[in-house]
């Protein structure tokens, strides 16, 4: 393991994490948008997180996945961004006749988002950051004393 592995860890899970809760965040300013550029109601995302891994030999800022599926010389470099993906779900119709988005039965329809679900997410992202700080803090600290002790 490298001098700086752990604070590659802790940062590469504050990134990750920081795209979460924007992406729950934009779920929830338009959780109440019934018509977006590309026609209907918003489509919640989700993000898909990933594993990075890294070659024992490739040790460079770079990261790659082994060709293969060979994982035996391979180390856990953090955890990144796959892909953020669209909700297939249906949206919610309510009946609301004088909306202007209303269809001719006078239905309207609504993202299908759960704003208690949604801040149940953020606070996870937001405290999963705050880990992945205290994390990096930790390491800090672990390296001063080492060269507090190394100093003597």
């Amino acid at each position: 393991m490298g001098f700086f592995d752990g604070y590659n860890i802790a940062t590469s899970g504050m990134s990750a994490q920081r795209a979460r809760i924007n992406v729950v965040s934009a779920n929830l300013a338009n959780a109440q948008t019934t018509n977006t550029v590309g026609g209907g109601p918003y489509k919640k995302q989700n993000v898909v997180f990933e594993e990075m891994l890294v070659q024992e030999k490739e040790r460079s800022n770079s990261v790659s996945m082994p060709k293969g599926g060979n994982f035996e010389n391979t180390t856990l470099r953090g955890v990144g961004v796959k892909t953020i993906i669209e909700s297939n779900s249906k949206p919610v119709m309510r009946y609301e006749p004088s909306h202007p988005d209303a269809n001719e039965k006078g239905y309207v329809a609504y993202p299908d988002i759960n704003p208690v679900v949604e801040m149940t997410d953020l606070i996870e992202a937001m405290r999963t950051y705050e880990s992945n700080i205290a994390a990096f803090q930790t390491h800090k600290n672990m390296d001063n004393k080492t060269l507090e002790i190394l100093k003597q």
